[in-house]
């Protein structure tokens, strides 16, 4: 009885499920450095436009030059990530190991932390135990092990800010205090600088947290908390766009690229004879003509070509669309055949896994819908609007990180959920067997 207790104390432990998800973040990036020459580690995982805005700022040219050419002021992206990787090349140099250790690191404690919201958010909408076995399989999950090495990018941050604000907006659904509401609405504002991908986000779990509070406060104490939080959000970002508009003379929020995502997934390379086997993406010639034309030009020019083949092509754009979806949600447009392909064992895990999760989470879905559970909004509108945006313009499994905390603890819910209903049904049957019997 004693040792019972123990494993289930063991088990349900936050502190040992981080330490173990630290463990197996920390031992994958031992292996795969090992795999690698140092001189490759320290240049190649800095060769995106993350690492070449962050090589200008940490140059004293500011935020600029997304492909490493001196093209001058940029808004290509949101600004924490690449600010926090200069910050790591000024303490560590530009393009060292070192650099590449600090940054790497960073990416570890964001995943591994990621196992401390959705312990409590989970805790709060299904209990202690669906709360640790939601954080148990983050800590063991494939994708969460690797995309800290494999990815220099917000992803792993993203995914941790995410999780943060669902455990927050539980939270704050019964908070009268001020300055909670003021915390959130900075949340909301540095995870909007960070990873814009989360603004659709915004106006649903904020009018979800507001009307919950106003449930429980019958007062108008509820809409001054509720506007303060936005409008401190919405501030966070002003600074930031004042920047671009003063550089490119558009309103340009948090980011530019949206149009170039766009084109990138909606061009003339996808028609009737190549829509399995495009030719050529476009991003390579794209870039040189970025480079020729200037960011808003470029942008402006983008824009127009990728809306006018959506309009003129409605029926391979309900097929891209489709094969969006697929891709968005396992990591590729034809999971099978994937599968089949695959040469190893590890890899054949890692899809498998990749599958799995949104199955299992589409039954946490039904589960909280048809209990009624009183947290199921907003656990259930994220993964059915965060990845709009990617169902329109290009994706891939990388694009889904950050919420695959929320689906992992969906599919927990979804798993406890069935096996009560099994074991359920499995009493109800039992008796009236063994009287016929």
């Amino acid at each position: 009885m004693l040792m019972n207790h123990t494993l289930c104390k063991a088990a349900t432990s936050l502190v040992l499920i981080v330490v173990f998800a630290l463990g197996t973040r920390i031992a994958f990036a031992w292996y795969e450095e090992r795999q690698i020459a140092a001189k490759v580690l320290s240049i190649v995982p800095f060769q995106t436009e993350t690492g070449h805005i962050a090589y200008s700022i940490a140059s004293g040219k500011g935020f600029s030059s997304p492909f490493q050419r001196d093209t001058g002021p940029t808004a290509w992206l949101a600004p924490v990530y690449p600010y926090l990787l200069a910050g790591i090349f000024k303490l560590f140099g530009i393009y060292t190991l070192r650099s590449f250790f600090a940054a790497l690191f960073l990416n570890i404690l964001f995943s591994a932390g990621t196992c401390v919201p959705i312990f409590y958010a989970g805790k709060r909408i299904a209990g202690l135990g669906v709360a640790s076995a939601a954080a148990w399989v983050w800590a063991l999950f494939p994708n969460a092990i690797i995309i800290p090495f494999e990815w220099i990018w917000d992803t792993s941050l993203s995914a941790l800010l995410l999780a943060t604000l669902l455990w927050a907006t539980f939270e704050l659904a019964e908070s009268r205090r001020l300055r909670d509401w003021c915390l959130y609405g900075l949340l909301w504002g540095f995870a909007l600088l960070t990873n814009p991908a989360v603004a659709p986000l915004f106006p649903v779990l904020w009018t979800w947290v507001a009307y919950r509070n106003r449930n429980r406060d019958r007062t108008s104490g509820w809409l001054v908390r509720a506007t303060l939080a936005a409008a401190i959000a919405l501030l966070c970002c002003v600074p930031w766009t004042i920047r671009n508009y003063v550089h490119f003379h558009n309103f340009i929020p948090l980011r530019s690229d949206f149009a170039f995502e766009l084109y990138i997934g909606n061009n003339e390379n996808y028609d009737d004879q190549h829509r399995l086997r495009p030719g050529a993406i476009t991003q390579d010639r794209e870039i040189v003509r970025y480079l020729h034309m200037g960011e808003t030009a470029f942008m402006e020019e983008e824009k127009r070509k990728a809306v006018a083949f959506i309009i003129s092509h409605p029926r391979i754009e309900t097929w891209l669309v489709a094969q969006r979806f697929v891709d968005f949600w396992t990591g590729t447009a034809t999971p099978l055949a994937m599968f089949r392909q695959a040469d190893s064992l590890w890899l054949r895990f890692i899809l498998l896994c990749n599958d799995v999760a949104p199955l299992c989470a589409f039954f946490g879905v039904v589960v909280l819908l048809t209990t009624e559970n009183a947290y199921a909004f907003p656990v259930v509108a994220i993964p059915v609007v965060f990845p709009l945006l990617y169902y329109v313009t290009h994706t891939s499994l990388r694009y889904r990180h950050p919420i695959d905390s929320v689906v992992l603890l969906l599919a927990a819910i979804g798993v406890h959920g069935v096996w009560g209903w099994l074991t359920h049904r499995l009493r109800k049957t039992t008796p009236a067997e063994t009287s016929v019997a």
